[in-house]
């Protein structure tokens, strides 16, 4: 039977979800069933084998990388069930697991097939690092016994879509341990992943010893202190930072080498460069002093490529780092580069005149300069055979010549890239981006930096967009997750917001597109996390959590609530506010509510895995759940549910403006007309604006009220006027907004955006204004 007709796990199977161990006493099957999904499975028929501990690894004599191979193998087996097959060179008639090369293996080098009967599991690949994915795919199927495990027969044929398949990890932000490193390297093996792209620099620290130049790490890589949370202006007083050695470098290249990881370094410039600035001031077009960065955020001292020694010292920084890694990639990073500085700087503009750079419509000439200093590098960078990555910054100007484009603020970048016949690596925000919340339950996740990134979300990602012709899509080699770590200062908090995604984002990277289904997908999860359990790593379980639909139903004038667990457990919820337990009301289906609630729930389930405690406040006011009509679009990535999300009665508990709670507009005003189908009087109108200074969410410029009786000829009512910002702010702030009693059927609610103050470096632009809810009382 082949993989396209096999019986999908029930979802019922997915009721084990995340049981911390399987039933020692049991003989239990394999189950091949594995994330990333295989190309094909055909079942056999047959006797199953039976790993026992006679069972041996077979490999091929004098080819060190198969006997490691074989090494790795038997330490899986063993940690999985306890049994630790013998290496050996001679062949066998029985109980073994072979492995060799087949030159027989499609052109992908990663291809691989495993062959499972009564007598032999054979793994033979088109290459040493196809026969490991193959052991990766043995690992994940083997069920986390002790030493009972049984294999049915069975025929796997599987290769990658993509080649580069990646994940990043900044310790620039928040320096991790050298051992640590390596348990993230074993992670990305365990998902199929083949190249780790290290943020080693950045203005809060330099993470990388430099021989030539030793004060990047004596001076660079610690900070003074920390800020706590989001800039607050507070600091925790605590000195943070270290670096890797060389000798420690060479050994994390050769760690993930093993395990056929290429290890992509990352020197962000010319921006990001604070750490290095603090170094050595004379680098930068003040000459300082400087400080390593003790806050978030973009700086605006950058490295002064109008200064020849800049040019100098990036040379000799990366001819260490290309001596350190054997990559075919060196990323060079090309992001968030402020210009202030060199536009008012003499070398810098002397090297525009020198260049003859000229700004045009579209770039400023100091983004030419930008340009320049990209090409330059690269130039020196392809004299050594090695190629260039960066951010998608690198498109502002001139796009050098062979440089790969890594797409991270949307799909544009990538898409432009390769219409010009550039190689991408696609790894939006909003797909990609690991350091967003995996929940819309902020209060009870650790700090994050903002966003919303659930588990099916990654799994829906697509990085070949339609719209490029069957040569471009040639040009996208891959798609990579991105873990930024401002807020992430531990280990336990990386493994946190890595896993599970990046088991979803492995079957993006790994699986053909047609073979992709979500709900296949969960019942396959559980398997993972019993390995997960089994490795000890801190993984979020949200997946055990209720899933809460909840829509404003127009004709009822209502909001419908509807709730669902994976696995169809029990369900059990109040609606005023106390902790649901099997006493509580039995959620049978969906019902709807009219009246202020604070809805609770949870799913309860044998053994410690209840869900967590699911909660919603609704606040009831005159426009809930009335129908409403905007009159101009909000910003397109900002939409969510439309209209109905300014009267569905939920607020937004946070300042978190991607949680589908708050409508965000830009270039347009809100403008919404809400009927409350028979003549009301209103005399107050709250609303509530979430302000994020840092993304150009302003609190509103203006808010005006106006009512009318037939729904086309509006009276102003109130208008407000809202003070300029005057400082940075991540916080709610609420308008209540009071005025003469006002009997209408209709009402018009303006919120119009604010323009950035001069403070802001986005000053004079226009900015976004979010609002959750419109009540009327």
């Amino acid at each position: 039977m082949n993989h396209s007709n096999r019986t999908f796990l029930s979802l019922a199977l997915a009721a084990t979800l995340f049981a911390c161990d399987s039933n020692p006493k049991e003989a239990a099957p394999a189950n091949y069933n594995v994330i990333p999904l295989p190309s094909e499975i055909h079942y056999e028929d047959g006797v199953a084998f039976k790993l026992s501990s006679s069972t041996k690894i077979v490999i091929p004599e004098g080819n060190e990388n198969m006997k490691r191979n074989a090494q790795f193998l038997a330490e899986y087996l063993e940690t999985i069930t306890g049994v630790k097959p013998a290496l050996t060179t001679a062949t066998s008639d029985k109980d073994a697991i072979v492995l060799a090369l087949d030159s027989n293996h499609p052109s992908n080098p990663e291809a691989y097939r495993l062959k499972i009967d009564q007598n032999f599991i054979e793994i033979s690949g088109a290459s040493e690092a196809g026969v490991f994915y193959g052991i990766q795919t043995l690992r994940k199927a083997t069920p986390v016994v002790d030493g009972n495990a049984y294999y049915p027969p069975v025929t796997i044929e599987d290769s990658p879509r993509f080649a580069y398949r990646g994940s990043m990890l900044d310790v620039a932000r928040h320096f991790q341990p050298a051992d640590f490193v390596k348990k993230y390297i074993d992670l990305l093996a365990l998902h199929n992943i083949n190249r780790f792209h290290w943020h080693l620099t950045d203005d809060q620290g330099w993470h990388i010893e430099i021989k030539k130049y030793p004060k990047l790490t004596e001076i660079g890589s610690v900070r003074s202190e920390t800020v706590i949370g989001k800039n607050t202006g507070e600091y925790d007083g605590k000195p943070h930072g270290g670096f890797y050695t060389q000798d420690e470098i060479r050994n994390i290249v050769a760690y993930a080498q093993e395990r056929y990881i290429t290890v992509v370094p990352e020197i962000d410039l010319p921006g990001h460069m604070l750490a290095a600035l603090t170094a050595y001031p004379q680098l930068g077009c003040t000459g300082g002093p400087y400080e390593v960065g003790k806050t978030w955020g973009v700086f605006p001292d950058v490295l002064c490529p109008g200064n020849d020694s800049t040019f100098a010292f990036l040379e000799d920084i990366l001819t260490e780092v290309m001596d350190l890694f054997p990559s075919e990639y060196i990323h060079i990073g090309g992001d968030e580069c402020p210009k202030v500085r060199w536009e008012n700087c003499p070398k810098c503009q002397a090297r525009i005149r020198e260049l003859g750079l000229k700004g045009d419509a579209k770039h400023s000439k100091e983004h030419y300069l930008q340009s320049y200093v990209t090409e330059r590098i690269e130039k020196f960078l392809n004299s050594y055979g090695r190629k260039m990555i960066g951010w998608d910054e690198i498109l502002e100007g001139k796009l050098a010549p062979n440089a790969t484009v890594m797409s991270w603020r949307g799909m544009e970048g990538g898409i432009e890239a390769a219409q010009l016949g550039h190689d991408v690596i696609m790894t939006p925000t909003s797909y990609c981006y690991f350091d967003y919340y995996q929940t819309t339950d902020t209060g009870n996740e650790p700090l994050a930096i903002g966003g919303y990134l659930p588990l099916e979300k990654v799994y829906s990602f697509e990085p070949v967009p339609e719209i490029l012709t069957a040569e471009q899509k040639k040009h996208i080699i891959g798609a990579q997750a991105n873990l930024w770590t401002e807020y992430i200062s531990t280990p336990e908090h990386v493994e946190y917001m890595l896993i599970p995604r990046l088991a979803a984002m492995c079957e993006v990277q790994w699986t053909a597109p047609e073979k992709k289904n979500y709900a296949d997908f969960l019942t396959r999860l559980p398997h993972l996390t019993d390995l997960y359990n089994k490795l000890g790593y801190n993984y979020a379980k949200h997946i055990l959590d209720i899933k809460a639909d909840l829509a404003t139903d127009f004709h009822t004038n209502s909001l419908d609530v509807t709730l669902s667990t994976i696995d169809n457990a029990p369900i059990y919820y109040t609606l005023d506010g106390s902790v649901p337990t099997k006493n509580a009301i039995h959620y049978d289906g969906k019902f709807n509510v009219k009246n202020d609630a604070d809805i609770k729930a949870v799913a309860i389930r044998d053994g410690d895995r209840n869900s967590r405690v699911f909660e919603e406040k609704v606040s009831v006011s005159k426009s809930s759940f009335k129908p409403i009509e905007l009159r101009a679009n909000p910003a397109s990535k900002y939409t969510f549910k439309g209209a109905e999300t300014l009267v569905d009665g939920l607020l937004g508990n946070n300042a978190n403006f991607q949680t589908g709670k708050w409508l965000g507009f830009q270039q347009n005003d809100l403008i919404a007309d809400i009927d409350l189908l028979e003549p009301t009087t209103v005399s107050n109108a709250e609303i509530h604006c979430c302000v994020v200074t840092g993304d150009w969410i302003f609190d509103a410029g203006e808010i005006s009220i106006a009512s009318s009786d037939d729904g086309k000829n509006f009276s102003p009512v109130q208008t407000v006027i809202i003070p300029e910002e005057q400082t940075n702010r991540s916080e709610i702030v609420k308008h209540n907004i009071t005025f003469e009693p006002a009997t209408a059927r209709y009402f018009r609610i303006t919120v119009k955006p604010a323009v950035i103050p001069q403070w802001h470096d986005a000053k004079g632009s226009k900015a976004f204004v979010f609002v959750d809810e419109i009540a009327l009382n």
